[in-house]
């Protein structure tokens, strides 16, 4: 799921991060999602949203370093969060194992949180190899410089050298024609049930 990210003007070194800075990564994780539609729909009161999104991200990144691998700006200013596709589906034990830490960070708005997870794997390909781009995200104090297109750049050359596409969704209207910028197309277009936020699936192969 993308927050923000911008065209490059310099390039930041881009490397992969690890979990010495899981707490840096997921304070800017937070920042460049406070608005995002998902978060917004899935905790609507703004306060209760900025408090728990840091513990949220602390909890994704966690999993994400376990599951995938993180790829980020020296400070940790623009930051992505990927997955190998047989790395997406959870089974029922991993599902029961993460719920405690979610109905830890996100309180009441588990069920929201859940309706939204649930909602985005429904909709991921099937049946072929690609490389997941599950959150990229910038510092709202470094946005517009290009390092969040540099950290995604950086992630499609992972990609081509594997020769396999790259998949992401995003529910913020404005990074459709960012993404596009970068080679991505749109897949499709869905919404989360019962009232939640609207979502556009994109692909990027790795010929392009």
């Amino acid at each position: 799921m993308s927050g923000a990210a911008g065209q490059p003007r310099t390039l930041p070194e881009i490397a992969q991060a690890g979990a010495a800075r899981r707490d840096a990564l997921a304070a800017s994780l937070a920042a460049a999602f406070a608005d995002d539609p998902a978060m917004v729909w899935m905790m609507p009161d703004k306060a209760e949203r900025l408090a728990r999104l840091p513990g949220l991200f602390r909890v994704l990144v966690a999993e994400e370093l376990r599951l995938g691998w993180a790829l980020a700006s020296p400070g940790n200013e623009a930051v992505t969060l990927w997955r190998r596709s047989d790395a997406v589906h959870g089974n029922l034990w991993q599902t029961l194992r993460a719920l405690p830490a979610y109905l830890r960070v996100l309180g009441r708005n588990l069920p929201r949180g859940m309706a939204v997870g649930d909602a985005i794997e429904a909709h991921h390909p099937r049946g072929r190899d690609y490389d997941y781009l599950h959150f990229a995200g910038v510092d709202p104090a470094f946005q517009g410089r290009g390092w969040g297109g540099a950290a995604i750049r950086a992630g499609q050359v992972r990609a081509r050298k594997r020769g396999v596409p790259v998949y992401l969704e995003t529910a913020t209207a404005s990074n459709v024609s960012l993404y596009q910028s970068l080679g991505f197309a749109v897949t499709g277009e869905w919404d989360v049930p019962k009232g939640g936020p609207h979502f556009w699936s994109m692909q990027w192969d790795a010929g392009v």
